[in-house]
């Protein structure tokens, strides 16, 4: 369970305010208009900010103070971050090691990794000599091959064309269901909220103003800042 309790966090003279439970093995669309405090929540989840006060917890473990290798997530931004001069095989195993000291089992791990994501056959081909969308599938595996039971994904399609951004979310989706991961991701696109999400949270104000079922993910939802902002993005 990944809890936000009255987190505060102020940028200039704005205030963030959060709070919000989402429960292992969710997925969860986190949406918003730009500037309402999508990546700032995203953030203070992940340790790259830190509240002024509040909780932020992870199976009843605090994580405020806490910095981000320390934090029981695994992490995919919309820019894969792979190293241009490391083989498919040495970023995915970055996951598991940063020095790429790997045991026999761990190699194993990475090639598991690789086939799941449908990267088997380029392990030892360089991030230059592979398309957009494959680099983002290298990214995924070293992402689902560390043993963290949450996932923050920062809009890690948004780049790619329709239908492989489809194909990646249905690729995210299977695994996490797999491994039971909790998915917290940030995206603009109702259609991916759709289609992967078994929940969402709108963000508007700098506070979390809906948290539910995907089902109320509607553009008649009481919420009159939600219902505006499913029926501008349909």
């Amino acid at each position: 369970m990944l809890t936000l309790s009255d987190v505060h966090y102020y940028y200039h003279s704005e205030l963030f305010h959060f709070d919000l439970q989402i429960d292992q093995g969710q997925i969860v669309a986190l949406m918003g208009p730009s500037g309402a405090g999508k990546s700032t929540l995203l953030a203070l989840v992940a340790g790259f900010i830190e509240p002024e006060k509040g909780s932020i917890s992870a199976d009843d473990m605090e994580l405020v103070g806490k910095e981000p290798h320390q934090r029981p997530f695994a992490m995919l931004f919309q820019e894969h971050n792979l190293f241009a001069h490391l083989t498919v095989r040495e970023n995915i195993g970055l996951g598991l090691d940063a020095g790429l000291k790997l045991s026999k089992e761990q190699m194993r791990q990475v090639e598991e990794a690789a086939t799941q994501v449908g990267m088997n056959e380029y392990l030892d081909r360089l991030p230059e000599q592979l398309s957009g969308g494959q680099r983002q599938r290298v990214a995924l595996a070293r992402c689902f091959v560390q043993p963290h039971p949450v996932w923050l994904l920062d809009e890690p399609f948004s780049a790619l064309d329709p239908i492989l951004r489809e194909e990646m979310l249905a690729l995210v989706k299977r695994l996490a269901k797999e491994r039971n991961i909790t998915v917290l991701m940030v995206t603009h696109h109702i259609s991916d909220a759709k289609s992967i999400a078994s929940h969402f949270v709108f963000v508007a104000n700098g506070r979390v103003e809906v948290a539910a079922g995907i089902d109320e993910l509607v553009s008649h939802h009481p919420n009159s800042l939600l219902a505006g902002f499913v029926r501008a993005g349909e």
